[in-house]
């Protein structure tokens, strides 16, 4: 059995206590359950094996993975009333809640006192952060790493603010010169710290970008939204357990808890160090904000609507698995990164492969040996089909060739590309063999 159904007993269970939370009240029968119901959520069921298996440990494509059973009954007990956390009237439990949750998180950055909330997911997370960014520094440009999230781009362009994309070295961190040169012209309003690319995991030198910060003045958004929970762990290298230390001392702070958080989608959070940013977000409404004199989360957020049960279910999984070093939660994270660790070790031995460089946090990117970036790129396609036909399910990046130095440079042409692996699951440490031996077999049929 793969899919778990034994903890629907422990909902059942649950959902008895909170129906006695209500029993005041007059009776009152919900309507009867459709007799078409169960029909209907068998063909579903047979749609929805038209996926990939993301829960699978030997899905290791993209940063797909299955939230705890905490985080999905939470979530489906708390869909029972539905709560809408714009507003206490709304959500007045699982605000509460969202609350809680939102401070465990702050306090991984060694933040006590700060403003935060969740929101929809990183994109609405880091465009929150950049709309603060704007006002403070109106009209000035964001810079990010050419590496880092598309998102920030279109997000700068919803916002009416310039973007640039900077240089990042051979490793896909943010080249600290490139910053410098380009602070030094001035009009910077915001610098973009990715700690956890998307593509290759790469975590920037945010102690250079401080550093820098503290000559030109501009502001430090930490994008953090892929590897920010690795601060917990205790396995990092140099340059991202150092950065990830430091995340504390910047302006904002952008973490994706339906990523590493064990959360389903859509679960993001926005913190801010100043907690004064929130005078920014001032508005008045005749109908919202009436029933308390305590804060609405409504007033910080520029999202309205939002889900209660996503804070429910993220205060759940926080509850059982406590966000601290060396605990259940951290050592997860820490299985992950020894699975990238292995992996990257087997690869850079391997007679087919070349890794590109020794994975940051759990990502890791390579591609066949030999050949012009036009034939290593197709040989990657052709390894990428023949690997799902194993039932190993990996990713195609493009990426810059630099990146590989043994690849020879060729006109008219600076990406290649190549085959990427996300070890997000603990489960992935012990199935690190059985990848490779599939890996292999994929390569022998795919490679001319």
């Amino acid at each position: 059995m793969a899919l778990d159904r034994d903890s629907l007993r422990i909902l059942a269970r649950a959902l008895e206590k909170l129906d006695a939370g209500f029993s005041r009240l007059p009776r009152f029968e919900p309507p009867a359950t459709d007799p078409r119901l169960e029909e209907v959520l068998a063909e579903l069921a047979a749609r929805l094996a038209d996926n990939f298996p993301y829960f699978h440990p030997l899905y290791a494509g993209q940063m797909l993975k299955p939230p705890h059973p905490a985080a999905r009954l939470a979530y489906a007990l708390a869909m029972y009333v539905n709560p809408n956390n714009h507003a206490l009237d709304g959500g007045r439990a699982t605000s509460a809640l969202e609350k809680e949750a939102v401070g465990e998180i702050a306090a991984m950055f060694g933040w006590t006192s700060c403003l935060g909330h969740l929101c929809a997911g990183g994109t609405m997370a880091n465009l929150e952060a950049l709309w603060v960014a704007g006002r403070l520094h109106p009209g000035k440009t964001v810079a990010a790493s050419e590496q880092a999230h598309y998102t920030h781009a279109r997000i700068s362009g919803v916002l009416g603010l310039p973007f640039e994309a900077l240089r990042c070295d051979r490793l896909g961190r943010l080249d600290p010169q490139a910053l410098e040169k380009r602070a030094a012209e001035g009009g910077l309003g915001a610098v973009v710290a990715t700690l956890g690319t998307t593509a290759t995991g790469s975590v920037d030198p945010l102690s250079d970008i401080l550093a820098l910060r503290e000559r030109f003045g501009f502001r430090v958004h930490v994008d953090a939204a892929y590897g920010g929970y690795f601060v917990l762990a205790g396995n990092l290298d140099g340059n991202a357990r150092e950065s990830l230390a430091r995340a504390g001392e910047a302006d904002s702070i952008v973490i994706d808890p339906h990523k590493h958080g064990l959360q389903p989608y859509g679960c993001g959070c926005v913190l801010f160090r100043d907690p004064a940013v929130g005078r920014l977000y001032k508005h008045d409404s005749p109908y919202t904000y009436f029933s308390s004199a305590e804060l609405h989360l409504g007033e910080i957020s520029l999202e309205c609507s939002r889900p209660g049960a996503a804070a429910a279910a993220l205060w759940a999984t926080q509850r059982l698995l406590p966000l601290r070093p060396g605990g259940r939660f951290a050592q997860g994270l820490e299985r992950g990164r020894e699975a990238a660790l292995v992996l990257w070790r087997a690869i850079d031995e391997d007679p087919w492969f070349a890794a590109a460089f020794r994975p940051e946090l759990d990502i890791l990117c390579f591609l066949p040996r030999g050949g012009s970036l036009a034939s290593v790129s197709a040989a990657s396609r052709r390894i990428f089909a023949a690997a799902a036909r194993e039932d190993l399910h990996l990713a195609l990046a493009e990426l810059p060739s630099r990146f590989w130095p043994h690849l020879a440079p060729e006109a008219g042409r600076s990406t290649v590309t190549c085959l990427r692996s996300v070890l997000m699951k603990p489960e992935h440490l012990e199935w690190t063999g059985r990848i490779l031996e599939r890996l292999d077999r994929a390569a022998a049929g795919g490679v001319p």
